[in-house]
């Protein structure tokens, strides 16, 4: 803020000078004590100055509306959306969110610190405002093939960034519990600079709990029961608690929450594509969630926007209040949080759920970074053979969450007993996972039950953490024709049968996201899940993302990678066939 503006803004607070913007008689939602009361709301360059009588160049009538501070979400990756930051942020407006905090781990594998870079560039000049974590395992585990490796030597630069906030989520818990030297160097740097560490405790015991909270990691978006929520908070934790397109924990977990505890716990999206956050909503939804199971709507627009703000220390945001920064939103309704405009920095951003600001209209040129590094690949590759063994280890899908569960088959009870083949009657899948980065030509298989394929084979390369090439099919053929296709799209997902593609999407920035508008990714999205029908007629999740988080090593029970099958519970390797 330039010292002017401040001079400023005190005058007009003390009437000494006009106020930009006033808002009159309407109902002001206060999220320090979780009520609410009417009055005027004053603004001056882009900051709140009071309460009261004042004049203002511009004057709304706020009679029966309520007016409350913009959304931030605690937690998102924007990769996962498909889109960049920009194409981003024109969906989140509408939905009332101001401000997010963003992990840019899924493009810092593929790409690194020149990757990190990207998403800050791509941030920029926008009328929102994304903050930054800094990923901490690049690659996630050691047990897989990243496209690049992040030391605390690569992130600490990004540290004099202003919109840099700390150390995002911390996966590779035996990292820390061994102090590992590697991540002590990089959690060292983020508290010894005071700032902020998250946490990835999945499965965790109250013991691990203990381990994260000494090292001073504070919030956990992993809890998936109520009393795992806390558990956490007893530990000076912050609960973000997740609704993303895939991880849909509010339900669970909000039975933990009340005005006693609310004060710990905030919403997140994690990963949401970018048709799922402009048609079903993101924090907005979580809100309406909230206070359907009973949450005031104080207490859930508290954990939407003023605990977030202090969760992470960003100064000025998170309250409709004399000296913070002027990004609200205006309610038609409370209860149903119904939006009829979206405030940023004092200036109208949203209007009647359209986009009114002009500051996306310049041209913009976007990288093309093509990571697709695989080799030509055959029918032998994808053998996996059962000769001489007795159970066959699977990976089952538990819709609509991130874990899966380890189950058992015995091998006399499929057709062949020599090498694995598809059964669509048994739902037992091949499923490969294909290094991309540096052509090392590994390529990990094993059998999933869960994703109802009748026919063809999907494929992608938004594949967590490490974001290889990820390939599930009811044969070979249409396995191999989707990889052919992919590395001839540069990246992206798609949809193969009897050796045609049926739908895609092209991801030409790592693999990752377009730079395409949210319009034709949206209408990209739909011939997806139009053509998944096809060849999965009885599915009811999004079988891509669920595809997409088979190859995360750090949820439980059992995923796969590059280097083969692992078991999370042993965090180790196993056979496919045992």
């Amino acid at each position: 803020m330039k010292k002017e503006n401040y001079i400023s803004q005190i005058k007009a607070a003390s009437k000494a000078d006009i106020c930009d913007l006033v808002i009159k008689n309407i109902t002001i939602i206060d999220v320090f004590q979780n009520s609410s009361f009417r009055d005027n709301v004053a603004i001056k360059n882009g900051y709140i100055i009071g309460f009261g009588d004042y004049e203002g160049k511009v004057e709304i009538d706020g009679t029966n509306k309520y007016i409350c501070p913009g959304l931030i979400d605690a937690h998102a990756h924007i990769e996962s959306s498909l889109v960049t930051p920009r194409e981003y942020s024109k969906a989140a407006l509408l939905h009332g969110i101001t401000t997010a905090v963003v992990d840019p781990h899924e493009i810092a594998n593929v790409l690194g610190s020149k990757g990190i870079k990207i998403m800050m560039d791509l941030s920029k000049n926008i009328p929102f405002d994304f903050y930054f974590m800094l990923p901490s395992c690049v690659p996630a585990t050691s047990f897989e093939t990243s496209g690049a490796i992040l030391e605390k030597e690569d992130l600490f630069p990004f540290y004099k960034e202003k919109k840099v906030l700390g150390l995002a989520e911390v996966m590779n818990f035996p990292a820390v519990l061994n102090c590992d030297e590697s991540m002590i160097n990089k959690l060292w740097d983020a508290k010894s600079t005071g700032y902020i560490i998250d946490g990835h405790c999945a499965g965790f015991t109250n013991e691990l709990l203990n381990t994260y909270a000494t090292a001073n990691i504070l919030t956990d978006h992993e809890a998936v029961t109520a009393d795992e929520v806390v558990e956490r908070l007893r530990r000076g934790m912050y609960v973000h608690i997740r609704e993303g397109s895939v991880a849909k924990n509010l339900t669970e977990l909000i039975k933990a929450a009340s005005i006693n505890n609310s004060r710990r716990i905030c919403f997140c999206t994690d990963d949401k594509h970018i048709d799922d956050l402009i048609f079903n909503g993101s924090i907005d939804k979580s809100i309406k969630m909230a206070i359907s199971f009973g949450l005031s709507p104080e207490t859930a627009i508290q954990m939407s926007t003023l605990n977030p703000s202090e969760c992470y220390n960003l100064k000025h945001k998170g309250a409709i209040a004399p000296g913070y920064i002027a990004d609200f939103v205006i309610l038609e309704d409370l209860e149903g949080f119904k939006i009829e405009a979206v405030y940023k920095n004092g200036n109208l951003v949203v209007y009647k759920n359209n986009l009114v600001c002009d500051s996306y209209n310049e041209d913009f040129v976007y990288p093309n970074i093509s990571n697709v590094n695989i080799k030509n690949l055959s029918k032998k590759d994808l053998e996996i053979k059962l000769e001489s063994k007795k159970f066959l280890n699977v990976i089952e899908i538990i819709p609509n969450k991130l874990e899966s569960n380890h189950i058992k088959i015995n091998i006399s009870n499929l057709k062949n007993s020599k090498y694995f083949k598809s059964d669509t009657n048994l739902d037992l899948l091949k499923i490969a996972v294909i290094e991309r980065h540096k052509n090392t030509r590994n390529i990990g298989l094993g059998v999933i039950k869960g994703l109802n394929l009748k026919a063809g084979a999907i494929a992608t390369t938004v594949a967590h953490d490490s974001h290889n090439l990820i390939i599930c099919g009811t044969n070979d053929e249409d396995m191999l024709m989707a990889a052919k296709e992919i590395k001839k799209m540069n990246g992206g997902t798609l949809i193969v049968k009897d050796g045609k593609v049926l739908a895609s999407i092209q991801l030409e920035i790592a693999g990752l996201i377009t730079g395409r508008k949210s319009s034709y990714v949206i209408k990209d999205l739909k011939n997806l899940h139009s053509a998944i029908k096809d060849i999965a007629p009885d599915i009811n999740f999004n079988p891509f993302l669920t595809l997409s988080f088979l190859s995360l090593p750090v949820i439980p029970a059992l995923k796969i990678t590059d280097k083969g099958l692992f078991d999370v519970s042993k965090f180790d390797f196993i056979n496919i066939a045992e």
